[in-house]
């Protein structure tokens, strides 16, 4: 798996878990952010959000942060995936500093797009 896919993979997964047919038109918005920077990272560690799109895919990662904490990151502990677990909190943080970063730009009066470069993936 390429250094990010797995973090590609989890971007996904959260998307369609949670992209519904009876999603608000919102929620599908954050969903389809989610899909557009998986396809990013599954080359490469870097991913640009439009500055029009910063709050509502700040919001996106957050809920991604959320999910993996309530539901996936408590079945790696109780499997003992210490690899699992790894990636899982990698991604939370991951995942966070994307909020940090995009709420914080958000804010300023500039208007220009955030690049967001991953750190190193776990080993």
């Amino acid at each position: 798996m390429p250094d990010h896919a797995f973090y590609s993979s989890m971007l996904r997964f959260v998307a369609a878990r949670l992209a519904t047919p009876e999603a608000d038109p919102r929620t599908k918005a954050m969903m389809a952010a989610l899909r557009r920077a998986a396809d990013d990272f599954d080359t490469g560690a870097r991913h640009t959000v439009a500055m029009g799109e910063l709050e509502l895919t700040a919001r996106a990662f957050a809920g991604v942060a959320g999910f993996l904490q309530r539901s996936i990151l408590p079945e790696a502990l109780a499997h003992g995936n210490t690899a699992g677990e790894r990636q899982v909190r990698w991604a939370v943080d991951a995942a966070m500093t994307t909020v940090n970063t995009l709420l914080a730009r958000a804010a300023l009066p500039d208007g220009a797009d955030v690049t967001i470069d991953l750190p190193p993936p776990p080993v």
